[in-house]
């Protein structure tokens, strides 16, 4: 059923999180509520957001949208609105809402929102739309804001296949679609790359890069006893090292691994989650953290401004938009010199003489 929306003040407080992380060397957003030309933005500017189902407490992927139409709202100074979707029937009723509210520009979060999407868009052509993770749509009115998590999660890859001691990691999604086996094919290059360096053997479960549709999957981005056996699958198998994609699947992940009772590590995705779930914080390696935040902050103040396009905001490795978070508890447990390694290989992907090749990368 379609949620009743609600306008909310959007607070700019605790809205920086993990996302401030990877705001180096992206394009900035505006310090003041005022465009290029000196002109105040109008107090009627009114920035609004549907999530998936995974909802805006996801710790992940909906609430680092949220932070970023929460931060460009306070900096605006101006009301907002973000309304949760409770299944995909919700999506087109949301986004039709929130244009009968008269929302200026309407950021819809993630892949399966872009039937929905595109068409609100067709149908209100006076209103802005951006969608993450998405670039399918092809109409003056809607921005993607995109990702190409694949170089980060290259370096997460080699730095699982540096840390596992059994010789083996998994990994695991939601939906096989675009935005979660991007993730996998770059943790599965980054694996096979550590491999040819070093002349070992690390295998990786869970993802066949080759056929693009054989993997393990939970057939949604719920936490629930589908993702726990899903994991529970990859920890019978002796995987030590572990990343799930796909929102808060990665909560049912931990519950596997705190009943096991084994040694396995994490990886998170979108957010620093060692931050943003600190009951499992002892578990996370790292975490392939997108600038999902920033984008939204970016494309909503441009909106606000009077500068919106439909091209691309694109997150790399070389511009910030992508990034591997600090390895917290486990810095004494990793190689002393993987740091370094993943720094040479961090430049190397941006130089190009590394090149990745998962064809769900941004183009």
């Amino acid at each position: 059923m379609r949620i009743t929306s609600r306008r909310t003040v959007l607070s700019g407080l605790a809205v920086l999180g993990t996302s401030a992380l990877l705001l180096a060397g992206c394009a900035a957003a505006p310090t003041d509520p005022a465009d290029p030309t000196g002109d105040p933005v109008s107090p009627d500017f009114y920035p609004c957001m549907v999530s998936d189902t995974g909802g805006f407490d996801d710790k992940s992927f909906n609430q680092l949208g949220k932070e970023g139409l929460d931060k460009a709202a306070a900096a605006l100074g101006v009301t907002g609105n973000a309304i949760e979707s409770q299944a995909e029937t919700d999506y087109p009723s949301n986004i039709s809402g929130l244009v009968d509210e008269g929302c200026n520009i309407i950021v819809t979060v993630g892949f399966l929102l872009a039937a929905a999407t595109q068409t609100g868009a067709e149908q209100n052509p006076d209103v802005h739309f951006a969608i993450i993770d998405d670039s399918s749509i092809d109409l003056p009115n809607v921005k993607p804001i995109v990702f190409d998590t694949a170089q980060a999660a290259f370096l997460a890859g080699y730095a699982a296949a540096s840390y596992t001691k059994t010789g083996i990691v998994g990994t695991f999604g939601g939906i096989p679609i675009p935005p979660v086996t991007i993730f996998m094919d770059g943790f599965y290059e980054g694996v096979m790359h550590y491999n040819s360096v070093k002349g070992t053997s690390v295998r990786v479960l869970g993802w066949d890069i080759s056929k693009q549709d054989e993997g393990a999957f939970t057939g949604g981005f719920e936490a629930n006893e589908t993702a726990k056996s899903t994991a529970q699958n990859l920890i019978d198998q002796n995987a030590d090292v572990i990343l799930p994609v796909g929102g808060p699947i990665f909560l049912s992940a931990g519950e596997a691994i705190r009943d096991s009772g084994k040694d396995i590590a994490l990886i998170g995705v979108d957010a620093d989650v060692y931050v943003t779930s600190p009951e499992l914080s002892d578990l996370f390696l790292t975490s392939i953290m997108k600038g999902i935040a920033v984008g939204v902050d970016d494309v909503v103040s441009s909106a606000a401004s009077g500068n919106f396009d439909n091209s691309p905001f694109v997150g790399t490795l070389e511009n910030g938009g992508v990034g591997i978070a600090a390895f917290h508890d486990f810095a004494s447990k990793v190689d002393a010199g993987l740091q370094a390694e993943l720094d040479a290989l961090k430049a190397d992907i941006i130089s190009g003489a590394i090149t990745l090749n998962s064809p769900s990368s941004p183009k």
